[in-house]
């Protein structure tokens, strides 16, 4: 009875604000006094709320979200973008010591692209802490993902402010980055087809695991690729990557129970062996994969969707499953320096809510075991005969030919995901001796840090033909990266001012909070 005069009052109350019977300052007062007191029911804060949409700007519509919304239980089932988005903002306001939320861009239909950071220092890269991210719903009807990851973002700040051991290790040792949905438009549009269905594609109806730049079609045309006429969405990811130096990451899919990690294709070059396209740190990404599939509750049993593939040890090489042109993992791992897996996390696309606590179960050992291997290798810095760390310096790990060097970063870092053993390190920058270093890398992850090592170059003496001494090499390879990646990004400055606008609606929600109290 209670419910239905609240959802009565708010009815009429909405409908006297929008005829302007009463002041806009006085509904908007009533409304929000409404809205903090009352036990309302969904339709009832919907029409509250959409009202207040209606009438304010959107930077308002932020802080006025974030005060707003009650703390809830996460609950098991497939949140709206409007519902995932409230929690975001919430979790935000209630953890500034260890979350950042903050868009990366906006899709097609103009949907803000959110990611939510979390570490003990979340808002700006650390030196010595690598960036890790998972990103979820890059294919609409592809929705289990969604799911984990926002009860991930759950899971880890219960453990932190609970004081588990897992949680305030891997929050001080690593800033994670989570993407719940890379495709909300696609998300909109999907029907619930276990197999097929809409929604895969995004609004302009393109798949983005097809629209990233492609390093094998990029070699044989020797093409400079116009991101322009890319979609919102890729772009989006794109400026992020440049911004920030992720170390490792995952993109969760769903259709299939299997890791798969890159090459997704090829151009008949040395990397095809043996019907895989071989990435030149496929040891790292076996390892990775199997990481994941032998924590799950059955991944790593192999054909459990009974498609009559059964992959071994529920993992595979992308392009020996199906090859494909223009997929994220790829372009993670040539230009970006990231390497990437495509985590098939359930046989149904869009499985029935009832599955749903049993999913996360199948799966939170495998994401909280998969981020833990950012600790991977060796990490330091690049000095030059001054001491100053310096970017854009070379770092080759002998063995391991990449498409497009590894190179450190603006604050002269260099993250390698190696298995235990020793390597052979080459390091060189303009000006200086090339260096060659070997060293014996221990297993990072269970110290949750990798192995720390500053390559120390010396200055060259004088400019001579001498082989010890580094100089800019040219050749194809060369031309593609350096068409296709630029640290110095178009989205940087977007994702800042997003940035600060976040920042700016959280502290004027502590603010009001302050007055309320």
């Amino acid at each position: 009875m209670g419910i239905i005069v609240v959802h009565l009052f708010s009815s009429s109350l909405v409908n006297i604000c929008s005829k302007r019977v009463c002041s806009s300052t006085f509904c908007l007062l009533v409304l929000v006094r409404f809205l903090i007191s009352s036990t309302f029911s969904t339709s009832a804060h919907g029409e509250a709320m959409t009202f207040l949409t209606r009438s304010l700007p959107p930077i308002i519509i932020i802080i006025i979200l974030v005060f707003l919304t009650a703390v809830r239980t996460l609950d098991f089932r497939y949140h709206s973008n409007r519902e995932m988005e409230q929690f975001l903002l919430q979790v935000n306001a209630s953890n500034p010591d260890i979350a950042h939320l903050y868009s990366i861009g906006r899709s097609t239909r103009g949907q803000q692209l959110w990611v939510l950071a979390l570490g003990v220092h979340p808002h700006q890269h650390t030196v010595g802490i690598p960036e890790f991210k998972y990103v979820a719903n890059m294919h609409g009807n592809e929705v289990l993902g969604r799911v984990l990851l926002l009860h991930l973002i759950d899971d880890l700040i219960n453990g932190y402010r609970n004081n588990q051991s897992w949680s305030l290790q891997l929050l001080s040792s690593t800033r994670i980055h989570i993407m719940p949905t890379m495709n909300p438009d696609g998300f909109d549009s999907s029907d619930t087809d276990c197999l097929y269905g809409r929604g895969r594609h995004n609004a302009n109806g393109v798949d983005l695991n097809r629209n990233f730049p492609d390093a094998f079609v990029g070699l044989k045309a020797q093409q400079v690729m116009n991101e322009e006429k890319r979609e919102a969405e890729t772009r989006a990811v794109i400026g992020w990557l440049r911004k920030e130096t992720f170390v490792l990451s995952a993109n969760l899919h769903g259709g299939a129970l299997v890791a798969s990690y890159p090459y997704d294709n090829s151009n008949g070059g040395e990397e095809l062996v043996g019907g895989a396209s071989v990435a030149p740190d496929a040891d790292v990404f076996i390892h990775l994969s199997k990481t994941y599939s032998f924590n799950h509750a059955s991944m790593h049993q192999g054909d459990m969707c009974n498609e009559g593939r059964p992959f071994l040890h529920g993992v595979t090489n992308g392009y020996q499953w199906y090859p494909l042109s223009g997929g994220m993992q790829d372009y993670n791992y040539v230009w970006a320096q990231c390497l990437e897996v495509t985590l098939e996390i359930s046989c149904c696309k869009f499985p029935p809510r009832r599955e749903l606590p049993g999913l996360w179960t199948e799966n939170r050992k495998s994401l909280l075991t998969f981020i833990q291997q950012v600790h991977l290798g060796v990490k330091g810095r690049v000095l030059d005969g001054s001491g100053t760390p310096v970017q854009d310096a070379v770092v080759e790990v002998k063995g391991r030919d990449n498409l497009c060097p590894f190179k450190t970063n603006r604050y002269g870092e260099y993250y390698r995901l190696l298995l235990p053993g020793t390597h052979s390190f080459t390091v060189t920058y303009p000006g200086h001796e090339v260096l060659s270093e070997t060293l014996n890398i221990p297993y990072g992850p269970d110290t949750f840090s990798a192995m720390r090592h500053d390559f120390w170059l010396r200055r060259a003496v004088t400019a001579t033909n001498d082989s010890s001494i580094s100089a800019p090499t040219a050749n194809v390879s060369n031309y593609i990266c350096n068409q296709t990646f630029d640290q110095q990004g178009a989205c940087g400055a977007a994702g800042a001012v997003t940035w600060s606008a976040a920042m700016v609606a959280v502290g004027l929600m502590v603010a009001l909070q302050r007055l309320r109290d």
